[in-house]
């Protein structure tokens, strides 16, 4: 199986990094901060205005190194990258098949529905005795509800549009209920509805920040096994949209991005102090509340799992690749259908 490699994230304003021998050399002011070995590197992403070494660029481009640049709040800027490695016969097969894939859609619709059931199952395991009956109830009719919409997906069969329509009404259904499952006391961590592109809340900032370390890590996936990334089948194409990694990530947002964000807040790590408003209303994360984050999020993706269709244990980092490889031999016709990654 693939060795799980590292990400570095750089987050300190003003930091440099460089190439020293076989190594990344992180500095502040000058000062050595950190030192990787290149060969243990799958990507860097860095926050905002840092300095990248013109050696090191080129380095990491000749070693399939990618280089993502975000802003200080998490949006994607740029993408530094050598040749693309991709299949051109692979990526063929996918031009063909990403208008009429009804198979694929079906199951990253029942993977998504699955996982966030699951994360509602999780909760009223861990802590539904707890709960106000109100919000219990609420749990459990919203369970009840989204496995109608499972079987309904599963033995129907639908267009691609219809299957689109079962995966919003099951996220509809499934952030609806949100609120109920943060235990934290600050009332500004209270979840009143999704946001984005800025997200209001500092919830929402949480979760943006996370899905795009995930969409960072299932666009990665996707180049990885040779596939376009910016050609999906359930959502649809736009210039400028990493289309297939979105729709890997859909199966992975409930147990990889929403439970860690769960997690964070409930157990306190993260306080309504860590988050700020700006001026046009945007939420952002403090420095240190986004690299809890970061340690945070490479810890959840050394942890193992079962995948479900190899019968092999795998560390959530992992996934998005197995994910990927899966799709690809589907396309290329070794295996029957895309075997969806079911989180228990």
């Amino acid at each position: 199986m693939k060795k799980l490699l590292n990400t570095v994230y750089v987050t300190t304003e003003g930091a440099a990094l460089k190439k020293d021998g076989e190594n990344l050399v992180a500095e502040i002011e000058g000062a050595e901060k950190a030192r990787v070995p290149l060969h243990m590197l799958a990507s860097v992403v860095v926050f905002g205005p840092i300095l990248v070494s013109p050696a090191l660029i080129g380095t990491c481009a000749g070693r399939g190194i990618s280089i993502t640049i975000l802003d200080r709040a998490g949006r994607f800027q740029a993408r530094i990258e050598g040749p693309v490695a991709g299949n051109v016969l692979l990526r063929r097969a996918q031009y063909r098949q990403a208008e009429a894939a009804e198979d694929i859609v079906r199951s990253i619709v029942l993977g998504k529905i699955a996982n966030q059931r699951a994360v509602i199952r999780r909760a009223l395991r861990d802590y539904g005795a707890e709960m106000d009956p109100a919000a219990r109830a609420g749990l459990e009719t919203t369970t009840d509800r989204m496995a109608t919409i499972l079987r309904r997906v599963q033995l129907k069969d639908d267009s691609i549009d219809l299957l689109r329509g079962s995966e919003g009404e099951a996220a509809n259904l499934y952030f609806a209920i949100f609120d109920h499952l943060i235990r934290a006391p600050d009332p500004e961590l209270r979840w009143t509805g999704r946001s984005r592109r800025p997200p209001l809340d500092a919830m929402n900032a949480l979760l943006s920040f996370l899905y795009t370390l995930l969409t960072h890590d299932c666009r990665s996936a996707c180049e990885a096994v040779g596939l376009d990334p910016a050609v999906g089948f359930l959502h649809r194409d736009r210039p400028g949209r990493p289309s297939l990694a979105l729709d890997l990530m859909e199966e992975l947002r409930a147990p990889l991005a929403d439970r860690l964000a769960l997690s964070l807040v409930n157990r306190r790590q993260l306080r309504a102090g860590d988050f700020r408003q700006m001026e046009g209303g945007a939420v952002l994360m403090s420095d240190d509340a986004r690299k809890l984050v970061l340690t945070a999020w490479q810890e959840r993706k050394k942890e193992e799992r079962l995948h479900p269709f190899l019968g092999e244990k795998a560390p959530f980092g992992l996934v998005p690749y197995l994910q990927a490889q899966m799709l690809a031999r589907h396309l290329r016709g070794d295996i029957d259908a895309y075997p969806p990654w079911f989180w228990s």
